[in-house]
C-alpha cells in the first residue's frame, strides 16, 4: 500500500528573532520529514533550537523562511483563523506542565478540544471516555487534578491530547515534572500508542526517554547534527539489549 503524505515535512526552515546586529538565528535551515506512525525524539541543550522547532511544528509559531507542510497543508498559507483550525484537528499537544484546567473533571478536561472544535455533548462525552480508558483512567474520570497524582494528570493530557484524532501527537518534555515510576507509566503509555500507529514527536534533553523513540534528532545552534534511527532488538518498552544506532536511509519508516 502506498504511504500517505508525511506528516510533517520542513524544508530549510529558519527563524531569526529582532534584526541587525541584535538579531538571533534560532533555526538555521532545519529540513526533515516523519512519515505516518514515526517515533521521533528531537533532543539538545538550552539554546539549540529545540524550543523554537517545537512552537513551529505545533503552528503556535511561524518559520521566517522556508516552508512547512503539516500532513500536507502548507502552514505558511494559512491566516490565523485556519491555523487555529489545523492546530486543533491536526494536533494533540502534551506539555510538561500538563496545563489541566483546575476546578473541571479529568473528564471535561479531555472533552475540551472536542468543544472547541463544534463537536455536540453526547459524542464529545464517549469520545473523552474512550480516550481516558485507553490511558488506565476509566475509574478516576469525575476527579479533578487536585485529587490526581502528577502521573494521573500527565495520562488526563495525553487523552486530551488522543481525543480529537490528530495527525501528530507533539510531546513537550512530558516526563519533567514525574517521579520514575510516573514516568515509566507515561512513556509506557506513548510506547503502545506508537506500536498503534500514532505519529509522535518528543523534546527531550534526557537520554533515557528519546531511547524509547524510532528516531533521534539532535540540534546544535539551530541546525541538525544529527538525525539517526534506532534499531531494536525486541518490542518498544521492552528490556532487553540497549537500542543501535542504523544509518537513517532515505525515507525510512
Amino acid at each position: 500500500m502506498t504511504p500517505g503524505p508525511m506528516v510533517l515535512d520542513v524544508r530549510a526552515v529558519t527563524k531569526v528573532y529582532g534584526q541587525g546586529d541584535t538579531a538571533v538565528h534560532a533555526l538555521r535551515g532545519v529540513s526533515l520529514q516523519v512519515e505516518r506512525g514515526d517515533y521521533v525524539a528531537i533532543m539538545g541543550a538550552s539554546g539549540s533550537g529545540k524550543s523554537t522547532l517545537m512552537n513551529i511544528l505545533g503552528c503556535l509559531d511561524v518559520p521566517s523562511g522556508g516552508r512547512y507542510l503539516l500532513d500536507g497543508t502548507d502552514v505558511g498559507a494559512l491566516d490565523e483563523r485556519r491555523l487555529s483550525i489545523l492546530r486543533n484537528r491536526k494536533i494533540g499537544f502534551i506539555f510538561q506542565s500538563f496545563n489541566l484546567i483546575p476546578r473541571m473533571s479529568a473528564l471535561a478536561n479531555v472533552e475540551l478540544p472536542l468543544a472547541y472544535g463544534g463537536v455536540k455533548a453526547p459524542e464529545r462525552r464517549r469520545r473523552a471516555q474512550a480516550a481516558l480508558s485507553q490511558v488506565g483512567l476509566g475509574d478516576r474520570m469525575d476527579h479533578e487534578p487536585n485529587e490526581l497524582s502528577g502521573g494521573q494528570q500527565q495520562r488526563v493530557a495525553v487523552a486530551r491530547a488522543l481525543v480529537t484524532a490528530p495527525a501528530l501527537l507533539l510531546a513537550d518534555e512530558p516526563t519533567g515534572n514525574l517521579d520514575t515510576r510516573s514516568t515509566a507509566d507515561v512513556l509506557g503509555i506513548l510506547d503502545q500508542l506508537s506500536l498503534s500507529g500514532r505519529t509522535i514527536v518528543l523534546i527531550t534533553h534526557e537520554d533515557e526517554v528519546a531511547a524509547r523513540a524510532k528516531r533521534v534528532i539532535r540540534l546544535v545552534d539551530g541546525g541538525i547534527i544529527e538525525d539517526r534511527r534506532l534499531r531494536r532488538a525486541g518490542q518498544t518498552g521492552v528490556a532487553g539489549p540497549p537500542p543501535v544506532a542504523v544509518p537513517l536511509a532515505e525515507g525510512a519508516r
